[in-house]
């Protein structure tokens, strides 16, 4: 079963991030995107549910937005006024089917590192 499953992971608190939207496109071959879903990370700073099965999968480019700014807010963490990251914008090949992609998102105001988990 092709699946793609995300977490954040708040370096400068060093913990889980919770609340965070992450939305999920498809790359078109015009360069628009087209929305795939929502959704937000749960206590353990995990997506509860992978953003799509084996009958919705189709290989290509995708993007996954992280929309991190109102997290820090929430969490009262000093940011610069506008903050330097608002949102972390990824963008992933998936190529194969019956796949399990994991893309965790170690992510502080200042920068973010992504990486292919398992």
């Amino acid at each position: 079963m092709t699946t793609l499953s995300t977490h954040v992971l708040d370096l400068a608190n060093g913990k889980p991030a919770k609340g965070i939207t992450v939305s999920l496109y498809k790359l078109q071959d015009d360069n628009e995107r087209l929305w795939i879903g929502d959704t937000i990370t749960n206590e353990g700073g995990r997506i509860d549910q992978p953003f799509f099965s084996n009958e919705t999968f189709t290989p290509g480019e995708y993007e996954l937005l992280f929309d991190i700014e109102p997290y820090f807010i929430r969490e009262s963490v000093q940011t610069s006024t506008p903050a330097f990251l608002t949102k972390v914008a990824v963008r992933i090949g998936l190529s194969e089917a019956f796949e399990h992609y994991h893309v965790p998102l170690l992510v502080s105001p200042w920068g973010y590192q992504i990486y292919r988990g398992s």
